[in-house]
C-alpha cells in the first residue's frame, strides 16, 4: 500500500514540476508552443506522425510575426529564432556569448564523440578548431581531390562493367560511395563497397549512423535522464563499431610512423598537426586523431550520401537541368583536354547551382543550435515586446530548413529551381536566411570536403551517363516520419543509360 501511494504521490509531483516547466515561456511574456507531456515539441517525430524537418517548419509558421518565441526540445525550454539578422547578430556579432553547441552526451559517456571538434566546447573548441582549419583550406582540399576522384570512378567504371545494369537505388548507392570516400580520405584505408558489401567500414558507419531502435531510446535517454543512462553505462553508439573506427586510426597512425609512408589525406594532414609545436601544447594526441576521425566519417557518412541521391532524383525528373550540367561538364572536360581538374571543377557555375538548390530543399540537417555562455539580453520578439534576459545553459535554435522554405526568401519554395542560384538571382537570397553548413565560427568545418565529394560524383557519373526516371521513381519525395536524419520514407530509384 505504501509503495503505490508512494509511486502516484510521485507521478502528481512530476506532473506538477512539468506543467510548471512547460509554462516557462508564457510567464516571461513569449509566445510559446503547446508542448506534448514529456515529448515537448519532438512528439511528432518520435510518435511517427511527422518528420523532424515538417515539424521545424511547422514551428517556424506558428509565430510568423515573432523574431523568436519560446519552445520545448522534450523537457528543455529552447528559444528558436525566426529573424536572419538577429541570428547573424548572435552567432557572429555577438558570438563570444554563443560559443558552444549543446551537448547531447555527458562527459565521457562516449569519448570518441566527446573529444571532438563538434562536441568540444570554450576554449578546448578554440584550440581544436584552430589547429584544424588549416586541413580544410582550399590547398588541402586539392591534395586529396584525387583519392575523391579515384572512388568515384570506381562508381562510374561498374555501370562500364556491368552493362545489364539500367537502374539503381540510389541511397544505396551513394551511401556506399561516401563511404569508400570517407574511409581513404580520414582513414586512409581502402574500401570496394560495391565488390564488397558487407566491409567492415560500411557495417561499422552503418550502426552508428542508424538513428533508430536502441540508438533512439538511448539518445532520447541522455537528453531526458541523462544521470540514470550514464549510472547505467548504456551505449549511445555501436560500442564494437567505435572501438573498430578507434582502433583502424590508431593502426594506421602506428605503422606510418614505423615505416614513414605519407598518403596525402585526412590521417597525415592531422598528424603534421599533432607534431607541429603549437598543436603539441595544446595536447594534440593520436586518440584526439580518432575522435576527429569519427565526427569526419559520422558527418559525412549519411549527410553527403543524402544530398547525392536527393540531388540524383531532382536530375533525373528534371532532364532540361541535366543537359544543362552536362553541357557544363562536356566543356569542361574540353578546356581540360579530358582529364579534369580541381581548379576547373570549382570554377563550375551550373554544378554549384543544382547542389546549392538541393541543400536548399534538403539540408543535411533541419536546424542548428547555440548554448549561451555568457549573459545576454535579446532585443524584444516584436514591437509591442520587451527585452529578454537570458543566461548560461540556455539554448538557442536557428530553424534552417524552415527559412529555406520562406516564400519571403524563397518564392515557390517547393519547387527544385537551381536557377535561384546563379549569378544574378544570388544577390538577391538573404545571406542568412541560406545556411546549410550553419553560420559564423562555428559553422561546418568540412563544408569544402562534402561539397567536392558530391561535385566529383556527379561530374564523373553525368559526363557518360544519364539519369533518368522509372517506373519506380516515387514522386513526389516524402521524408521520412520516425528519422532525425534527412532521409525519405521510400527507396531512391533512377535508371542509368549510357550516354550516346
Amino acid at each position: 500500500m505504501f509503495l503505490i501511494i508512494f509511486v502516484i504521490t510521485s507521478l502528481i509531483l512530476i506532473y506538477i514540476k512539468l506543467t510548471n516547466l512547460y509554462s516557462t515561456w508564457t510567464k516571461k511574456g513569449i509566445k510559446q508552443t503547446k508542448p506534448l507531456f514529456l515529448l515537448g515539441d519532438n512528439a511528432g517525430t518520435i510518435l511517427g506522425s511527422q518528420s523532424v524537418y515538417d515539424s521545424m517548419k511547422n514551428l517556424y509558421n506558428s509565430f510568423p510575426n515573432e523574431r523568436y518565441f519560446g519552445m520545448y526540445q522534450l523537457t528543455l525550454p529552447t528559444i528558436q529564432v525566426n529573424d536572419p539578422d538577429l541570428i547573424k547578430t548572435i552567432a557572429i556579432k555577438d558570438f563570444d556569448h554563443f560559443v558552444n553547441h549543446r551537448q547531447f552526451l555527458p562527459g565521457g559517456v562516449e569519448p570518441m564523440w566527446t573529444k571532438n571538434l563538434l562536441s568540444m566546447q570554450n576554449s578546448d573548441w578554440k584550440h581544436m578548431r584552430t589547429t584544424l582549419t588549416p586541413s580544410f583550406t582550399s590547398n588541402k582540399m586539392k591534395s586529396i581531390f584525387n583519392l575523391i576522384s579515384e572512388v568515384s570512378q570506381n562508381y562510374v567504371e561498374h555501370f562500364k562493367i556491368n552493362k545489364h545494369i539500367n537502374e539503381i537505388e540510389l541511397k544505396n548507392f551513394s551511401t556506399r560511395y561516401t563511404n569508400d570516400v570517407i574511409a581513404s580520405v580520414a582513414f586512409g584505408i581502402q574500401c570496394d563497397s560495391l565488390k564488397y558489401p558487407e566491409n567492415d567500414f560500411f557495417v561499422a558507419a552503418s550502426n552508428i549512423t542508424n538513428g533508430k531502435g536502441l540508438r533512439l531510446f538511448a539518445f532520447l535517454g541522455y537528453i531526458i535522464f541523462p544521470r540514470l543512462f550514464k549510472m547505467l553505462n548504456i551505449p549511445a553508439f555501436s560500442r564494437s563499431a567505435t572501438n573498430f573506427l578507434k582502433n583502424a586510426v590508431l593502426e594506421t597512425i602506428k605503422t606510418r610512423e614505423k615505416h614513414n609512408i605519407v598518403r596525402p589525406d585526412m590521417i597525415h594532414l592531422l598528424m603534421e598537426m599533432k607534431n607541429d609545436s603549437k598543436s603539441t601544447q595544446i595536447g594534440f594526441s593520436d586518440e584526439d586523431i580518432a575522435a576527429q576521425a569519427f565526427i569526419f566519417y559520422l558527418g559525412g557518412f549519411e549527410t553527403v550520401s543524402a544530398t547525392i541521391f536527393l540531388l540524383g532524383h531532382c536530375l533525373s525528373t528534371h532532364p532540361n537541368a541535366q543537359r544543362k550540367l552536362q553541357k557544363e561538364i562536356d566543356d569542361t572536360l574540353k578546356d581540360c583536354n579530358g582529364k579534369l581538374t580541381y581548379e576547373a571543377l570549382l570554377k563550375m557555375k551550373y554544378l554549384d547551382m543544382v547542389i546549392s538548390e538541393t541543400l536548399r530543399m534538403w539540408p543535411s540537417l533541419p536546424n542548428t543550435d547555440r548554448v549561451c555562455t555568457k549573459p545576454y539580453t535579446l532585443p524584444p520578439s516584436n514591437e509591442k515586446g520587451k527585452p529578454l534576459d537570458i543566461y548560461p545553459g540556455q539554448p538557442i535554435i536557428f530553424p534552417i530548413m524552415a527559412m529555406h522554405y520562406d516564400p519571403k526568401y524563397f518564392p515557390n519554395p517547393n519547387e527544385w529551381d537551381p536557377e535561384r542560384f546563379s549569378d544574378e538571382n544570388r544577390e538577391k537570397i538573404h545571406p542568412y536566411a541560406y545556411l546549410p553548413f550553419g553560420i559564423g565560427p562555428r559553422n561546418c568545418i568540412g563544408s569544402r570536403l562534402a561539397q567536392l565529394e558530391i561535385k566529383i560524383f556527379y561530374f564523373n557519373l553525368l559526363s557518360q551517363f544519364n539519369l533518368v526516371k522509372t517506373d519506380k521513381t516515387v514522386i513526389p519525395l516524402k521524408l521520412h516520419k520516425r528519422s532525425f536524419n534527412m532521409n525519405t520514407q521510400h527507396d531512391i530509384w533512377v535508371g542509368v543509360k549510357e550516354r550516346i
